[in-house]
């Protein structure tokens, strides 16, 4: 049962908005969300705040978590995805940050979100943070770089 889930934004720019899930406290993976667009339906990701997650049935995902409570925004969940461009406003779940097609990504997505959904078995609702932890990044990315977070 999960009792909170805090997202952590540790970067911020044009590829997309990369960050940290906790769960209880302890990282469990890595995430990616749209760039910042105001919270501009579909094309943003969501502004920092409290919220909550609750299990829906998706006709496209399954059995997943619906973040709500968000202002001027519906049906953004958590699921399986690897680049920007996979998501419509979405939180996209990962075990690490990489590249995928030259494009920066989060990778072995559908292996940690069953992970996530095998974790939340028990769980209907739980609260949901967004934090930002940095600035937006205009600095070079290094292409070789690839973080791991081990689970």
């Amino acid at each position: 049962m999960i009792e909170q889930a805090e997202l952590i934004r540790l970067e911020k720019s044009i590829e997309g908005t990369f960050g940290v899930l906790r769960l209880d406290g302890q990282v469990f993976c890595v995430t990616l969300e749209p760039p910042d667009n105001n919270n501009s339906v579909n094309t943003s990701c969501i502004p920092p705040g409290r919220y909550s997650c609750r299990r829906v049935e998706s006709p496209r995902f399954g059995t997943t978590f619906e973040v709500t409570d968000v202002p001027g925004r519906s049906h953004i969940l958590l699921h399986p995805g690897n680049v920007a461009g996979d998501t419509r406003g979405c939180v996209l779940l990962g075990k690490h940050f990489g590249f995928l097609r030259g494009n920066r990504a989060v990778l072995n997505s559908g292996k940690t979100f069953a992970q996530f959904m095998e974790q939340s078995h028990t769980s209907e609702e739980f609260p949901f943070v967004v934090k930002e932890m940095v600035e937006e990044s205009s600095a070079f990315i290094n292409k070789e770089a690839a973080w791991t977070i081990s689970a």
